[in-house]
């Protein structure tokens, strides 16, 4: 499926394009001491045959080659317009399903880059599916495999990204 001309939105309370992350938001793992609460997102503009929605947190300045998942979520109802604040502590909320982060956790895992990079970016990413779940999805889902299948669903994404960095 082609993505296609949309208005699809992507917004937030929390999180200010291209702005510092606050550390509500920061891990409070990996030496960083955040309160490790997911964002609360919201969007508008889905367009029509919207059956569901999928969201990806990934870093792509991580020192990996490949970036850094910090949070996969699919399987959201279309009905649904927003995430509220902290519901990536939570391995499933009851309107989703989570897939697994690049630490190994079926939840939210907040920003934390190495000691004196420079800020990284963080991208939220929302995708508006054709399908109302994704076949052969469940809590054992990378962020491979979650990409390789939505590849033929996505009717329209929108990106917020915030930055955060910590002092060498």
């Amino acid at each position: 499926m082609q993505t296609t001309t949309t208005t699809l939105l992507l917004a937030s309370d929390d999180i200010r394009p291209g702005e510092t992350i606050a550390m509500t938001h920061v891990s409070n793992a990996m030496g960083c001491t955040g309160e490790n609460r997911s964002p609360q997102l919201r969007w508008s503009g889905a367009p029509a045959g919207t059956k569901s929605f999928a969201l990806a947190m990934h870093d792509p300045d991580a020192p990996t080659t490949v970036g850094f998942t910090h949070w996969v979520l699919f399987d959201i109802p279309a009905d649904r317009t927003e995430l509220e604040q902290d519901i990536g502590k939570h391995h499933h909320p009851h309107y989703a399903k989570t897939g697994l982060n690049d630490m190994g956790k079926n939840a939210y895992g907040g920003p934390c880059p190495p000691p004196g990079d420079p800020p990284h970016r963080y991208q939220f990413t929302l995708y508006a599916l054709d399908v109302p779940a994704l076949e052969g999805a469940d809590e054992t889902l990378t962020y491979p495999r979650f990409r390789f299948l939505i590849r033929e669903h996505v009717l329209a994404s929108a990106t917020l990204e915030g930055r955060f960095g910590l002092p060498g």
